[in-house]
């Protein structure tokens, strides 16, 4: 019987930190040494990081990836090792997955399928290569084979999906040629964005390729917020013809976590299991996946904390409650001490004063503020311990107006200036949460939902301020919802007043009675006729066929009108928004997901046939 010691490591790495990226490659090798572990496979481009975006193109990146991947060479005896890094030929970068054994170089697979759709531009920065051919290059001397590789080590057939590799086409996939060649082990480094709800359609998919290859198969994703916007899980996903066998626990604070499996190649019902618990609830998925988000990015950032314009309203409220999550998971998960050291605070043992060091909050009023949302602000903040100040920033509201009036040479009026009144609010307060925020080297969170970002219903300059949007990926329904299930199922009672108010600028008289749905639309309309014209990119007409259902219905047609007109005149916002988590299976961000004309026919034609 042949059998084997079969180990993923997820890791947490950043592009081109060689120090960071090497060192944990170099500990989770020792780690598996120690466990006896004989093949482990790393995640996809793991020596540079997968975000490197352009530096791709460069000549030096692939260089020095290569030279990184020589002091790796010493730490791979007595062990089979396959690590991703790009590889440059004829002016042109590929994405490779290197296979050591023993501290030899047997060869590199190179990638054929490339991602290109949603958030993946890789035939940008890749070429893609072709089934069935191979080359030798030199290296230092060395000649090394690279293509479409078979490898046999110890008597077992190795082989290579490079994440999109696994997603295309049955006919296309290199699994289908591999099976053709007696393949016993297929082994798939990716790097492939978090959303949620998408873990179980990866598991689904490893199963049924071990299955349909007659094999064993071995995920392994990236780990953490690599670069900024994009979350990788850490799934490591080992199955063998057709039953998963072993899963680890996802989005771990750990810099590398390592899964390990002993398989039998020849009788899969006497290899062994290793199935870890892990959440597949959307909520409580999300509260993981931001909060290791926020924790990546000012640890990576190394800024001092967060400063926050607390409003007392939803979405301020679910980015505090973040923030107050990811101290609590990751001292739990790290210890107070590691947790600590890893973002250069002082060390605290307890949660809430750990959160006090690093969350600002401050409440912004003016005359049109209410004593609700005040108090909603100021509960929640105490509760979870953090810094809270507030203000009021009439004074400076009326200086900006007074000197408008002055050069206008008339009062402004609600009746005639509703938005300018509106705005001017919103953007007074963004100069002074911005100097504290600067004072304290703090990141300023701003609070801009999917939602608001598909119509455009944010202070450009305003409430839109900051340098990191960590829910602008996140639609107003599911905050809102989260909101509640976070009171509920976290403990989080300083929610509760939050919980009981409608959203609400509060940037008009309160006799005006301001609310967002009254400004929009519904959100559940909103969100509705989003992800038709958004995700399924159907047209006007297509979008209220759809929901009317072939009925008449004025109200809703009105509501598709304003979407689309709202949308196409607001790209404008979009474009300048702070960078953002993707977190859901769709994003207006247009530097990722979305791309849209700054200025186009605003779909006149489209919509008049409505």
């Amino acid at each position: 019987m042949r059998t084997i010691h079969l180990a993923g490591a997820t890791l947490n790495q950043t592009p081109f930190d060689w120090q960071n990226n090497l060192g944990n490659i170099i500990r989770a090798i020792e780690q598996a040494k120690e466990q006896g572990v004989e093949l482990l496979c790393f995640a996809e481009l793991t020596i540079t990081g997968y975000g490197c975006e352009d530096v791709f193109l460069s000549d030096w990146l692939a260089d020095t990836a290569w030279d990184k991947l020589q002091t790796l060479l010493p730490h791979c005896h007595s062990i089979t090792v396959a690590v991703g890094l790009p590889i440059r030929m004829d002016g042109k970068t590929f994405n490779g997955a290197c296979l050591i054994h023993d501290g030899r170089i047997l060869g590199i697979s190179l990638k054929q399928h490339l991602p290109k759709d949603g958030i993946h531009y890789e035939p940008r920065w890749f070429e893609s290569w072709k089934a069935n051919e191979t080359r030798v290059i030199e290296k230092n001397g060395v000649s090394i084979q690279v293509g479409d590789l078979v490898y046999e080590v110890n008597g077992i057939k190795i082989g290579f999906e490079i994440c999109e590799d696994a997603w295309v086409s049955n006919e296309q996939r290199p699994g289908v040629n591999l099976c053709q060649r007696g393949i016993d082990i297929i082994l798939n480094p990716s790097a492939s964005h978090f959303a949620m709800s998408k873990s179980s359609i990866r598991e689904e998919l490893i199963r049924s390729s071990s299955e349909k290859f007659k094999c064993t198969y071995l995920y392994i994703n990236q780990l953490g917020n690599e670069a900024g916007k994009i979350i990788y899980d850490g799934d490591v996903i080992l199955a063998q013809q057709g039953t998963i066998k072993a899963l680890n626990r996802r989005l771990t604070f750990k810099d590398f976590d390592i899964l390990a499996c002993r398989i039998n190649l020849d009788d899969h019902s006497a290899s062994s299991n290793n199935i870890e618990s892990d959440s597949k609830e959307k909520n409580e998925e999300l509260a993981q996946a931001v909060s290791l988000a926020l924790f990546d990015y000012l640890r990576k950032s190394k800024a001092k904390g967060f400063v926050l314009s607390l409003s007392g309203g939803a979405d301020s409220s679910i980015i505090a409650t973040f923030v107050s999550e990811m101290v609590r998971r990751g001292v739990e998960e790290l210890g107070a001490t590691l947790f600590c050291q890893k973002l250069n605070l002082p060390v605290e043992t307890d949660p809430q004063k750990i959160v006090g060091q690093i969350l600002t909050c401050v409440y912004q009023g003016t005359q049109n503020s209410s004593n609700q949302t005040y108090e909603a602000a100021a509960s929640l903040a105490k509760s979870i311990g953090a810094t809270f100040y507030h203000w009021n920033i009439d004074t400076e509201v009326n200086s900006y107006s007074q000197k408008i009036e002055s050069a206008l040479q008339r009062k402004l009026t609600w009746e005639k200036d509703d938005t300018a009144l509106q705005n001017i609010q919103a953007r007074s307060r963004s100069p002074i949460i911005w100097m504290l925020a600067n004072i304290k080297q703090a990141l300023l969170l701003t609070t801009s939902n999917r939602s608001e970002g598909d119509v455009g219903y944010a202070t450009m300059d305003g409430d839109t301020s900051g340098s990191l949007a960590p829910i602008a990926g996140i639609s107003k329904p599911f905050v809102l919802q989260w909101l509640q299930w976070a009171e509920r199922e976290l403990g989080y009672n300083g929610l509760h007043q939050v919980n009981h108010l409608k959203p609400t600028a509060e940037l008009r008289p309160a006799d005006r009675h301001q609310t967002d749905e009254a400004d929009l639309m519904p959100y559940a309309r909103l969100e509705q006729i989003e992800l038709l014209a958004i995700k399924q990119r159907k047209s006007p007409k297509e979008v209220y066929s759809i929901l009317s259902k072939g009925t008449e219905d004025e109200v809703l047609k009105m509501h598709v009108k304003k979407f689309f007109r709202l949308w196409s005149i607001n790209q404008w916002k979009r474009e300048r928004l702070a960078p953002a988590f993707h977190v859901d299976e769709l994003s207006v961000d247009p530097r990722s997901w979305c791309r849209f004309p700054i200025l186009s026919g605003s779909f006149e034609e489209e919509l008049n046939t409505l």
